[in-house]
This record gives C-alpha cells, structure tokens and sequence, in this order.
C-alpha cells in the first residue's frame, strides 16, 4: 500500500488538508469511474502548463489577459492590492468589488521577500493607469500589515487615495469569543448606519 500512503502524503499537503481529509479523498477517488480519474488527472496538469501570470495584474490566466483586466464594465481608476492569486478570487467571490487587482506575490517578511514583490510593477501601473485609490487587501497578519504600511508609504507620493480593508468581527460570531485586537479593530473600521 506503498501508492496509497503516497497519494495520503499529497493529497495532505493541499492548504486545509489535514491526514483524515486526505485519506477520505484518496479512498473516494478510488471509487471514481476509471474514465473520470483519467479527466481529473488530465485537467490539472494541462491547467498547470497552461496557467501563467496577467502582464497587468499578474492574476493566473490561460489567456493573454486575465478575464477582469479585458472585463470594460470593471471601475479602471480603482486598483486592490492583494497578496496572491487566491486572496483575488475570495474577494471576487463577494460580487461587491468592481475595480481591478494587482498581485502583489506574497508579503514583506525581510529584505529578501521585499525585493520579491512586485512594487516597482505596482508603482508603475499605479502612474500609467491614472490610478485614484489603490485599496490594499493585504491579509491581517504582522508581516500583511508591514507590507500595507510599506505600501502606503511607497504609493503616497503619487497622490492616490490610499484604503485599508477594514477588519473585525466575523458575521455570525460572538463578541465573547473574539480577541481583544479584532475587537479593537472592529471599532475602529466602524461605519456609520
């Protein structure tokens, strides 16, 4: 059973994957119509070699341009600043933003990861496109909120509006399991009703 603790050790290093999810998954794809594994198999390794960074917003793409960079109805003066890829897609997935992204490629946690970013791509886009507010959605982390305060410190002589997405309670929980800090922060992004 050698392929089956090997498929269970992948399958486990997914994001969220613990050792039981994998092994449900592994024993259910072993369920799966032989033709459907073949599909499945198929499809994530041509995704994988077709799959490559938007020249604007560096967004995965299997076209030239990401789907929301050629979209004309999407606001061109407004650029969210995101960590990755997938932080795009969580935000997209609220149907309530209708500006354009930028792909930062991660976060500042020393000099080397900040020469890894791509700040000098985003100083650019932010002067070519005429940008006017540059919302930055960095995650609520030290190293995401470092990354913001860089941000705006880079981005404030260009003479943008510079916003924060504002953090706090989740919808649904209670006040007496949150933290002090989320509290916190959730009084300061309050909003007026």
């Amino acid at each position: 059973m050698e392929e089956l603790k090997k498929i269970i050790t992948l399958l486990s290093q997914f994001p969220g994957i613990g050792r039981k999810t994998a092994e449900r998954i592994a024993f259910f794809i072993l369920k799966m119509d032989e033709g459907k594994v073949k599909e499945l198999s198929s499809a994530i390794v041509l995704w994988r070699q077709l799959v490559k960074p938007c020249p604007l917003c560096f967004n995965i793409t299997t076209r030239e341009r990401c789907e929301i960079c050629e979209d004309p109805k999407r606001e061109r003066d407004t650029l969210c600043v995101v960590e990755d890829a997938s932080d795009l897609y969580a935000i997209e997935n609220t149907h309530s933003y209708k500006g354009l992204y930028f792909v930062l490629g991660g976060v500042i946690k020393d000099e080397g990861t900040k020469r890894a970013l791509r700040l000098k791509e985003l100083e650019e886009r932010v002067k070519r496109d005429k940008i006017k507010e540059v919302i930055i959605a960095t995650n609520p982390t030290t190293e995401g909120e470092l990354t913001a305060l860089h941000l705006a410190k880079l981005l404030k002589p260009f003479g943008v509006k510079l916003t924060r997405i504002a953090r706090g309670i989740p919808f649904g929980a209670h006040l007496e399991l949150a933290d002090s800090i989320t509290i916190s922060q959730a009084l300061e992004g309050r909003k007026e009703i």
